[in-house]
């Protein structure tokens, strides 16, 4: 059993003041302590993970009690990009080598289908959290190549994924852009995470979902009829199911080699600024390591990052981010061919990867009735969405077809769903 404040890996998630930190409308209410000390469901974690799991398993008959030892979204959450895409850092004909063709496709298709569902999500909830749907735009690079694009489109099209390839007279004639080539696909949004986060968790609060904060989870033990968790005020909780939603402080019981925390860095322009209309309607990433990537918020801020490093606290040093703001900033100006202001914000955070940059998601092995969701990679909000759909099936006793895809090594959740 995990030893008490071991029991996830604790850090600091982000350095110096992220955008979304001065957004209005990210402050929720909350308890003080949990109402009755026996749930349905406890998730552990509120931030966007943790909020798209507490509406999906808020069916008004359920209990369901969340918890953060932070005020709600402001953790992993709140140092978020929030570029939500389809497209899985691994390109698919990469992962397809890894994992075999159809199982990739069906991550890839899987992915794609978390972004619309996580589009009619904030049209149901009519949320304002400055959601608006992309194109994306991924330019060649030194990791991949305009030869390497073509075959990432070949395996797209394999899968019944759209994708178009630009050549680079068509990437100078139409976006000004000095590259060899790029892929154009759909199917990509961006928002305001910690207001999205915020938003979702008070439609689960009307649903009759409970939110305490702040309240620090110290002790798990798992039996094949429940859960009990200990709190720091020296309070046992039982649950008939718990969930881990805690981003990057993951369990420690689910520490692995392929799991590793890298370190990356973020700035955001003023408001305001010149840029090129196609930025308007694209998001860009590029097939390079370290790779840049950047989006126009819909008050005309640019918002970028990159210059990810392996190291898991290298985000904390703040000559770093003083130089890696530079490298971000003169990295968008050679590209776009402009001059850029001062950043507003500038920050730094600690960033999960695996081996095939996909997610993590379902029963934790050796813990009976205890579910983890480590959303490694750049698609943090749209694997959020895909384990709410995995976990949410799984606790009211159905199968996902594809919880196989995602489950954590050796513990495959289709063999062990409770019918």
């Amino acid at each position: 059993m995990p030893k008490s404040d071991d029991i996830t890996r604790q850090r600091d998630l982000h350095e110096s003041r992220p955008l979304w930190a001065d957004s209005p409308r990210i402050t929720l209410r909350t308890r003080q302590r949990p109402s009755r000390s026996d749930y349905d469901v406890v998730i552990v974690g509120a931030g966007i993970s943790g909020a798209l799991m507490a509406y999906a398993l808020a069916d008004g008959k359920r209990s369901v009690l969340v918890v953060d030892r932070r005020a709600p979204v402001h953790g992993s959450t709140l140092a978020s990009t929030a570029m939500i895409q389809h497209e899985i850092d691994t390109p698919l004909h990469k992962l397809a080598a890894m994992i075999g063709s159809e199982r990739a496709g069906r991550a890839w298709q899987r992915s794609a289908r978390a972004v619309e569902q996580l589009t009619h999500i904030v049209a149901d909830l009519g949320l304002s959290c400055g959601f608006e749907r992309k194109k994306t735009l991924f330019l060649a690079g030194d990791e991949y190549g305009s030869r390497a694009l073509r075959a990432e489109v070949d395996a797209r099209h394999a899968a019944n994924i759209a994708a178009d390839f630009i050549d680079s007279a068509t990437l100078a004639q139409r976006f000004s852009l000095d590259r060899t080539g790029a892929i154009m696909s759909d199917i990509s949004a961006s928002a305001n995470p910690a207001q999205m986060a915020a938003g979702i968790l008070r439609a689960a609060a009307r649903r009759g979902v409970e939110l305490v904060s702040p309240l620090e989870i110290t002790d798990v033990r798992s039996t094949t009829q429940g859960v009990f968790l200990a709190t720091t005020d020296g309070k046992i909780l039982s649950a008939r199911h718990a969930v881990f939603c805690s981003g990057y402080e993951f369990l420690e019981t689910l520490a692995h080699k392929d799991h590793a925390i890298v370190s990356t860095w973020a700035l955001a322009t003023p408001p305001g600024i010149a840029l090129p209309d196609w930025l308007n309607d694209c998001i860009v990433w590029e097939g390079a390591d370290p790779y840049l990537y950047l989006r126009r918020s819909r008050d005309g801020q640019l918002i970028a990052g990159g210059e990810d490093e392996e190291s898991e606290d290298a985000f904390a040093s703040p000559q770093k981010l003083k130089n890696k703001a530079k490298i971000i900033r003169d990295k968008i100006e050679a590209l776009l061919g402009l001059s850029l202001p001062a950043p507003d914000y500038t920050w730094a955070a600690p960033f999960g990867t695996t081996r095939t940059g996909l997610p993590l998601i379902g029963r934790v092995p050796g813990l009976d009735n205890v579910f983890a969701v480590m959303g490694f990679g750049g698609n943090g909000i749209t694997f959020s969405q895909i384990a709410a759909e995995i976990v949410a099936s799984e606790i009211a006793g159905h199968s996902d077809a594809d919880a196989g895809l995602f489950a954590f090594e050796g513990h495959d959740s289709r063999r062990t769903a409770t019918r």
